[in-house]
């Protein structure tokens, strides 16, 4: 494409593109550029061609340039926060124990269910402004508090909002099968019924969702449940994930796998059938940090299984208001290396190029010719910065399709 078409030229930046053979596919001393929202054009400065022009240039003077972040695993739309569980479990109460006292997911969903519309975006846009703050501009966003239709409804909704808002892109999960809603405490299958044949195809015809999920565990949803909602999900062509083997190994992976899935996400009781169900199927493997430290969990994800099979490793904050209240993905980042041992390459490709795949999108997640351009520019010269530093603002300026959005 003609130099002179381009409508953005960032020049003498470190292009971390993850692409190609070099560590974090990095090219120093590089330049990118931009036209209609795509990278038309990346190199080294010595290959940027000598009438290069644009409607917009900028010298980054060494700064690390990569993808844009993809959060891949959130339920960032919520009411109130679970600040007293937190005291909970510090004196002593186990998510179990917290859960079975009427406390959990159920105490967002009596939250969530009193607000409406616009007090659920005015809580939940400060969370997805920090989330871009930080570098993501790919965003994750479940129902699952609200567990009746309107309230469903009401959660996504929200999350579209947030991305029109924003200017980002927000991909909605529907969550029905999240918790068990105290109304149908006595009515289980009856509960199933209405998500699996009400409140899915009626949402999906609205418009509302582009992927379904579900908690597979002892405490929530059984795998024959699972499997009953992944059917109609797929009967509605909607991609499917799972929260599996958070807790304990129920088979969930395997199970979504057998689907085609998305994702399996948690996994700290992985087993080798599902590791390997997940390989064959190509499902990507969602490792969440923020929930293992808040939880103070013991069981580590079988990282060194998931690498020898092959399965690629995304990371998500799970931000949610019960287990992982995190509001930065680099912060995830940086956990996924000091509690779960992965490089801080693999940790960045899972805060990239895994990330968009575990949302199905094939045109983010590296820095090549045709990506869209959703980029950030970074306080930070060498990519193994972003997972080094504990918290603090790094990200310099953000992009969305060529277009800067933050700071």
């Amino acid at each position: 494409m003609p130099a002179s078409r381009w409508d953005l030229l960032l020049t003498h930046a470190n292009l971390a593109t993850f692409a190609g053979d070099a560590p974090f596919g990095l090219i120093e001393d590089g330049a990118l550029a931009c036209v209609d929202g795509r990278i038309a054009w990346l190199g080294s400065m010595r290959e940027l061609p000598p009438d290069a022009v644009a409607a917009r240039t900028g010298d980054l003077g060494g700064a690390l340039l990569t993808p844009g972040l993809v959060d891949c695993h959130t339920h960032l739309v919520f009411g109130g926060n679970r600040a007293h569980e937190f005291d909970m479990r510090l004196n002593g109460a186990s998510y179990e124990d917290i859960a079975k006292s009427g406390g959990g997911i159920v105490s967002s969903v009596r939250a969530t269910r009193a607000a409406n519309e616009d007090e659920l975006f005015a809580q939940s846009l400060p969370r997805a402004r920090a989330l871009l703050a930080d570098g993501v501009t790919t965003l994750e966003i479940k129902s699952g508090y609200g567990l009746e239709p309107d309230a469903e409804r009401r959660m996504l909704r929200v999350a579209r909002r947030i991305g029109i808002e924003l200017g980002i892109t927000v991909r909605t999960s529907f969550l029905g099968l999240h918790a068990l809603p105290p109304e149908y405490k006595e009515r289980r299958d009856d509960y199933v019924a209405l998500v699996c044949d009400d409140m899915l195809p009626t949402l999906a015809a609205e418009g509302l969702i582009d992927a379904v999920d579900a908690f597979c565990e002892r405490i929530a949803f059984t795998p024959a449940e699972t499997r009953r909602l992944f059917e109609r999900a797929t009967q509605l062509g909607l991609p499917v994930k799972l929260h599996a083997e958070q807790l304990s190994d129920q088979g969930g992976a395997a199970l979504v796998a057998s689907f085609g899935g998305l994702s399996a996400d948690h996994l700290e009781h992985l087993g080798e059938t599902g590791i390997a169900a997940m390989a064959q199927a190509g499902t990507v493997a969602v490792l969440l940090p923020g929930a293992f430290y808040a939880l103070r969990e013991t069981q580590l994800p079988p990282v060194a299984a998931l690498r020898e099979h092959g399965v690629p490793i995304a990371i998500a904050t799970d931000c949610n208001p019960g287990t992982s209240p995190l509001l930065s993905l680099r912060l995830a980042a940086n956990m996924a290396c000091t509690l779960f041992r992965l490089t801080p390459e693999e940790a960045l490709r899972g805060i990239t190029t895994h990330a968009a795949r575990a949302l199905g999108f094939a045109d983010r997640g590296t820095l090549a010719v045709g990506q869209r351009a959703d980029l950030v520019a970074w306080h930070a010269q060498h990519p193994a910065e972003l997972c080094y530093w504990i918290g603090g603002p790094l990200a310099r300026t953000v992009y969305v399709a060529g277009e800067s959005v933050a700071p």
